[in-house]
């Protein structure tokens, strides 16, 4: 079995971890479970507009499992939320509308309706939809009535999900396309994703043209929606953080073509490697062509948003933590940058990899500074300030760029009470980023941070 971290299980499976009430919790819960009383939330201008942005925007992620018992069957909750979220001092939500389970909550011709999550809560738990909205549409409405900008995102390279109470998506749903998925490299040998008894998402396969086609139509039909001002992917990569991951019959006939020859070796890391402090040619070459071909999956995602939707903002969210991200097979960095000068301790840095930087390819992209509560302040990765400025230094000036913290999940955050840290966050990334990431509203509303951000914002502003 794979092995991960804390904090690579938290970045992986983020809305699955801590995003559920508390009992001692006195945050906003759900009404119709806790019976608590309303909060009070601010009423919305009839027709405000989008206002123009003052000072660095800042975004607020809401993730589909994590809030889907609020929002799948009730509008005024998304109305609600936008309005407090828009009086909280953010200018943009990010709305999760493909959950890892890889069915949709917006209309789409090819892909099923998102009908149930399951999400975690003391245990797992089905959360199921019953009601039939338009549930981005409802954002989007929602959004613009309380003056927010909307963003879309998707999970992007997955299509089913694991758990110990059963399974969901598109890929049970669909068992011919099993050869759509990714191929690890487990203990027992080269594993489709859908026989790993692992719970989590399904990965597919970057390297199949078949799911980049499918994938290519889902961001077409995001794109043709009216009013929508982002589009967002989120785990636009490969699966699993041990370089396990990627060895399909598809990605091994790439890779041939990629070198020339078929590899000498083929898994070409061996199973369970964590980080490759020496690594061999064959093995740069792999991870290589892992970003060669993320990087050419954005261009097409990227064209076929702009080709229809010029005025739409295309981007992605990725871990900040670029020094580790190689084994996703992401190369966050703007293609100029030169990894080699830079990053020299990097065996993997060589100059055929530094062109596979897609950062070029986006209208803006957000960072997740994961760090602790002991970790706002310092110059490294593992530090808000330190995955800012280094982001802003690999970025290189070629894509707007916001980061900031998980504030849930990460070491010191689990418990909440961190109100006291909030504005000490939001200077420090609005100083040292293109603007500020929050992950996720799921923890305001736990843990009540709803005026600590607001008060953080609002002093953030009077300075401007």
């Amino acid at each position: 079995m794979r092995k991960l971290s804390l904090i690579l299980a938290c970045a992986l499976f983020p809305a699955l971890f801590s995003c559920s009430p508390k009992e001692d919790s006195s945050a906003y819960k759900w009404r119709e479970e806790w019976n608590e009383p309303e909060p009070e939330i601010p009423d919305g201008p009839d027709n405000p507009g989008l206002p123009e942005i003052k000072g660095k925007p800042r975004y607020i992620w809401v993730d589909a499992a994590a809030n889907f018992k609020y929002y799948a069957n009730d509008v005024t909750y998304i109305e609600e939320d936008c309005r407090r979220i828009a009086k909280m001092g953010f200018t943009d939500i990010i709305v999760d509308v493909r959950p890892t389970s890889g069915d949709v909550l917006f209309t789409s011709a090819v892909a099923p309706a998102c009908r149930k999550v399951a999400a975690w809560s003391n245990g797992y738990r089905w959360i199921e939809r019953t009601e039939n909205f338009d549930y981005l549409g409802a954002f989007i409405a929602a959004g613009h009535a309380a003056g927010l900008r909307v963003n879309a995102a998707i999970n992007t390279m997955v299509g089913g999900y694991h758990s110990s109470i059963g399974d969901a998506g598109m890929l049970y749903d669909h068992p011919e396309r099993k050869s759509w998925c990714s191929v690890d490299n487990l203990e027992g040998g080269l594993t489709n994703a859908m026989e790993d008894p692992e719970t989590g998402p399904r990965f597919l396969d970057p390297a199949n043209p078949e799911v980049q086609e499918f994938l290519l139509t889902l961001l077409g039909e995001l794109a043709s929606y009216e009013g929508l001002d982002g589009i967002v992917l989120d785990r636009c990569r490969y699966d699993d953080y041990n370089l396990d991951a990627g060895y399909t019959d598809a990605a091994l006939a790439a890779f041939t073509e990629y070198l020339g020859e078929a590899p000498k070796n083929w898994p070409v890391i061996p199973q369970g490697t964590v980080f490759l402090t020496s690594p061999s040619t064959l093995q740069r070459n792999w991870l290589t062509f892992r970003c060669k071909t993320i990087r050419a999956f954005m261009e097409k995602a990227s064209a076929r948003v702009h080709e229809l939707a010029p005025d739409i903002r295309f981007g992605v969210y990725v871990g900040a933590w670029f020094s580790e991200y190689y084994r996703a097979g992401v190369n966050w960095s703007s293609p100029t940058y030169d990894l080699k000068a830079n990053e020299s301790t990097y065996k993997w840095a060589t100059s055929a990899y530094q062109k596979t930087g897609f950062a070029d390819l986006l209208d803006f992209i957000f960072l997740g500074a994961y760090a602790g509560t002991s970790g706002v302040h310092g110059s490294g990765e593992w530090t808000m300030e330190g995955f800012a400025k280094l982001g802003s230094k690999r970025l290189a000036g070629a894509v707007p760029f916001a980061a900031g913290p998980d504030i849930g999940n990460g070491s010191g955050f689990t418990e909440g009470g961190q109100e006291a840290l909030i504005p000490d966050i939001v200077d420090t990334m609005l100083e040292n980023a293109g603007g500020l990431f929050v992950f996720d509203l799921c923890h305001i509303r736990m843990f009540n941070y709803w005026d600590a951000f607001e008060e953080a914002i609002n002093a953030y502003l009077e300075t401007l």
